[in-house]
């Protein structure tokens, strides 16, 4: 039998110790445990959540690396063409943990109607597109169809429909020019779409349509696109899949991964993992400073106990053990509560979106959360032997009772 243990379950369980002077002390420690567990799951959930939603929104645009022909391009624009017919396309064979590849152009227009005009990116793409990212974005109408005959249907953001008043059906013209003494050329699409990234600075640029279209207005090949976007499995990977790629692909043609497209966004969302190690780490601080004053006050409040124990021939570390695992029940069940409340909000946020965010802030219009077990019994563990690790210090104070004044201490 485990002596220490028996000891701590007959404190536990003792009614008396239940309406003792240390009570309200231990509901408060407990209650520490609880908001610090709630507060860490809500921060790493909601900081890792809005990392993954702005960088999947960023992918979804330009794949997570663009290879692209060597230049002094910095524009949006598709000037020098690149053939299709690579040994990478349609499939990297020669290296794992990529997803797919596509051709894509992106070529400046500017949109025409009665009473306004609006610059845009037109993004070419063709059959072979994936439109895994946008089915998502998608809030009206249906997405474009390129795999027939050349068409003029595209698809734009809700932003650019709510400024140009368009809607799913309407038809508009698009000016392409290339020199001002040239009439430009024009083309009418047609709205089969409407989507919302939330994210403004990609959404008020972008509109996808046939890449045929810009191959015709270019005057190039079937076979020649603008760049190639190369979708991976693993985000972590990125640097890794990118130094892989480059020495793949011949030596005229550059990768270039999106975190350095997009540094300034990248390097925003970083600083989400330095908000969450300090909130992580004063939390744990602050439960564990309120655990030891409740592990103080039951030791003070059981030194007639201690006493006896030492006079029956018990070790200080005998003892110590007994507080700790009197302690150590008291930091699960104020890990028990707090991951209940924790998780029950975190679940209510992922279904019914009760928290929303400014977009033009954040680039989301509610806080996402990312959930998984892996982090939550991190959390959990690395919580439960921090404040244990600090418990051992107030401990110490059980070796310094003398078993004689412990006995006569009222």
């Amino acid at each position: 039998m485990n002596f220490e243990l028996f000891i701590a379950k007959r404190i536990i369980g003792n009614k008396t110790y239940k309406s003792s002077v240390s009570a309200p002390i231990i509901k408060i420690g407990i209650a520490a445990i609880a908001i610090g567990i709630i507060v860490m799951l809500i921060a790493i959930a909601t900081g890792f959540g809005l990392q993954q939603k702005i960088r999947d929104k960023v992918v979804a645009f330009n794949g997570h690396i663009e290879i692209t022909n060597y230049d002094t391009n910095a524009s949006d624009e598709s000037q020098v063409p690149i053939s299709i017919n690579q040994e990478f396309y349609p499939n990297f064979k020669t290296i794992e943990g990529i997803k797919f590849v596509q051709g894509v152009a992106k070529k400046f227009a500017v949109i025409r109607t009665e009473t306004d005009f609006e610059g845009v990116v037109i993004k070419g793409v063709g059959a072979d597109y994936n439109w895994e990212y946008f089915q998502e974005f998608l809030i009206d109408g249906r997405l474009p169809n390129f795999k027939g005959k050349r068409n003029e249907e595209i698809l734009i953001s809700k932003h650019l429909a709510n400024r140009l008043g368009f809607k799913v059906g309407d038809k508009f013209q698009t000016l392409f020019g290339e020199q001002l003494d040239k009439l430009p050329n024009i083309i009418n699409y047609e709205i089969v779409g409407i989507y919302n990234s939330g994210f403004q600075e990609l959404d008020e640029k972008f509109c996808i349509a046939d890449i045929r279209h810009i191959q015709r207005l270019n005057k190039w090949e079937d076979d020649q696109i603008g760049n190639f976007e190369v979708f991976i499995e693993d985000f972590k990977a990125l640097d890794e899949k990118q130094n892989e790629v480059y020495k793949e692909i011949p030596s005229l043609l550059n990768a270039t991964p999106i975190t350095q497209k997009f540094y300034t966004v990248f390097e925003w969302i970083k600083i989400f993992d330095n908000n969450t190690y300090g909130i992580i780490a004063i939390m744990i601080i602050v439960a564990g400073i309120n655990m030891i004053t409740a592990l103080l006050v039951l030791i003070l409040e059981r030194t007639s106990m201690i006493g006896i124990l030492k006079a029956l021939g018990s070790s200080n570390w005998t003892i110590r053990k007994v507080f700790l695992y009197n302690a150590s029940y008291l930091v699960g069940l104020g890990l028990l509560w707090g991951n209940i409340i924790g998780l029950g909000l975190l679940f209510a946020q992922k279904y019914f979106k009760l928290f929303p965010l400014n977009p033009d802030t954040y680039y989301v219009s509610e806080a996402p959360v990312y959930i998984s077990w892996d982090y939550i019994v991190l959390l959990n563990i690395g919580t439960f032997v921090a404040c244990l690790l600090m418990l051992l210090i107030p401990s110490i104070i059980i070796s310094k009772i003398s078993p004689v004044k412990a006995i006569r201490f009222d």
